[in-house]
């Protein structure tokens, strides 16, 4: 498929500009998110772009359009989950399909994401293999361990209890004044 959208979703999202911004806050970059793939965020979590699931640029596109814009552009909201599982939906497909295997390391990393962000210890599981396996970078592996890790201990991220509105346990509470437990 070559969809102009589609190319220019990955496009702007894989650019060497963006790199640096897709793992730290940035208001900028937040800003340059919501202004350029919003409508777009809005239109795939409607469905509108499904048809995108017949080929591997087309999953990338919906992966960082449902996992990584939602996360940008309502940080601190509940809707910045809101459209996890459609994401973690295209994430299987991709890996059943194989389309991760045409990709590149970082391409990889987004279509890896939706399993990471799961509050399941199967997806954790899956998730800390394909990063082990398929992308190798020790830095990329770490994190998502440290994310199966926090599974494994409270069974959710409680950084994002504020956010959905679920109270906190103590342990948590205790958890969270830890240096980087927040992701």
């Amino acid at each position: 498929m070559t969809d102009s959208l589609i190319d220019e979703i990955v496009d702007f999202w894989f650019d060497e500009a963006t790199k640096p911004y897709w793992f730290r806050q940035s208001d900028s970059f937040d800003r340059a998110v919501r202004d350029t793939l919003l409508p777009h965020h809005e239109a795939a979590a409607a469905g509108r772009y499904d048809h995108w699931l017949e080929d591997v640029d087309g999953c990338l596109a919906l992966c960082v359009l449902l996992d990584q814009v939602p996360r940008n552009v309502f940080r601190g909201s509940p809707r910045a989950f809101a459209t996890d599982g459609k994401a973690l939906a295209v994430a299987r497909h991709v890996v059943e399909q194989g389309y991760d295997l045409e990709c590149s390391g970082d391409e990889r990393i987004f279509l890896y994401l939706p399993f990471e962000h799961q509050e399941d210890m199967d997806c954790q599981d899956l998730s800390c293999t394909l990063f082990r396996e398929r992308v190798g970078d020790p830095e990329v592996v770490d994190y998502a361990e440290r994310h199966r890790a926090v599974i494994a201990r409270f069974g959710r991220f409680p950084h994002r209890n504020a956010a959905l509105g679920r109270a906190t346990t103590p342990e948590e509470e205790a958890f969270l004044k830890e240096p980087g437990s927040s992701f």
